[in-house]
């Protein structure tokens, strides 16, 4: 028994397991009644709205994917013609420099060339055969008109000790001249040596 009641302690026990047993029925049945109130947030409009925009949203976003690969592709393209443009570039600046090379080698030879013909040439004038021109046989380089006049004297005689001369009046004449002459050329245009 229990001293401050005077009754029978198990039943004390019993009456508390029944209470608490009533207070959690109700709390269910409070919470079914609640739970079954309580409209699905999915069914509102304002979601209906959330999700028309969200798939609006990802439409927009599914375009600005595709543009933005279009043009990423376009890039990588034109960055491949840009490598293939560089590639030529350098291809034809290789060419250029083995075409300049190859001109600066003919000028040279041609250069080469003049300046010997420029060496073995001669005009009007009066050369001392051995300081002004090499010895040999020279030729006239076109015909020659009717006042030509060529010369060949003995150096140092100032025209006074004459070897050979000639007014050829025409076609291409030539004269072999030697060291110890002068040789003197009047209106016969130029002479090459052979």
């Amino acid at each position: 028994m229990d001293a401050q009641t005077g009754k029978p302690a198990a039943k004390r026990t019993t009456a508390k397991v029944a209470a608490a047993t009533v207070g959690v029925l109700a709390l269910l049945v409070a919470a079914v009644v609640v739970g079954t109130a309580l409209h699905d947030p999915k069914a509102s409009p304002e979601y209906k709205v959330v999700v028309e925009e969200k798939a609006g949203t990802q439409s927009q976003l599914e375009e600005l994917a595709a543009k933005y690969k279009a043009l990423e592709d376009g890039i990588a393209a034109r960055e491949a013609k840009a490598a293939q443009r560089e590639t030529d570039v350098a291809a034809a600046e290789a060419e250029l420099k083995t075409a300049q090379a190859a001109v600066k080698k003919r000028e040279e030879a041609v250069t080469a060339t003049e300046k010997e013909k420029a060496k073995n040439t001669v005009g009007d004038g009066t050369w001392t055969v051995g300081r002004d021109i090499a010895p040999g046989t020279y030729r006239a380089t076109a015909d020659v008109g009717s006042s030509c006049y060529w010369g060949l004297y003995t150096s140092g005689s100032n025209g006074g000790d004459i070897i050979e001369n000639d007014l050829p009046g025409g076609g291409r004449p030539s004269v072999t001249v030697a060291a110890g002459q002068d040789f003197k050329s009047s209106r016969c245009g130029t002479w090459e040596k052979q």
